[in-house]
């Protein structure tokens, strides 16, 4: 069996940080993740179309910023802010302090890993041919600068009876990249 490590604990405090930042002792340590969990889990669930590809959660004694990457900020916001503080008040319900939110817009939403993820399961549920799916989204972030993609999709592919994996890449995909 191979031993696989999470691509994003390796590098944390390399090239990225913690999607949480915050520090507590052992008191109430499980409550403030468990939080957290909830608050990512809800926002990616009430703003689905919105494109979110990241959540990073910073605690401060007195209040939680929450700060949204999101493709399409717009629909975030909601006409003149009001979806953004209906969001606001329903965080303020699941968070224990006073919530603060940031968004911030991503540029090339083509190269996200998430975000193109996303988009070809999107096209899988709506029964687009999957090769055509894949290549495109692999063109797309090519084309959008991106020095790489590896994308892998699996299952039972234009619903064959027999379930598969097929992988396609393009580009330079090195798998050790740390500096």
């Amino acid at each position: 069996m191979g031993q696989k490590v999470n691509p994003t604990g390796i590098r944390v405090g390399i090239i990225k940080s913690w999607d949480s930042i915050w520090y507590q002792d052992k008191k109430n340590y499980a409550d403030f993740l468990h939080e957290d969990l909830k608050i990512k889990k809800f926002i990616e669930k009430e703003k689905k179309n919105a494109g979110i590809a990241k959540v990073m959660i910073e605690r401060f004694p007195d209040r939680l910023n929450v700060n949204i990457f999101a493709a399409r900020p717009g629909v975030l916001i909601g006409k003149k802010g009001a979806d953004i503080e209906d969001l606001k008040g329903k965080l303020q319900k699941i968070a224990s302090k006073n919530v603060y939110i940031n968004i911030n817009e991503i540029k090339k939403p083509e190269k996200n890993a998430k975000l193109i993820a996303e988009q070809i399961a999107a096209q899988l549920v709506a029964r687009f041919p999957f090769r055509r799916a894949v290549k495109q989204a692999i063109t797309n972030a090519v084309r959008s600068g991106a020095l790489g993609v590896k994308v892998t999709v699996s299952g039972r592919l234009n619903g064959a009876e027999m379930a598969r994996s097929e992988s396609y890449k393009e580009g330079r995909i090195p798998l050790h990249t740390l500096r």
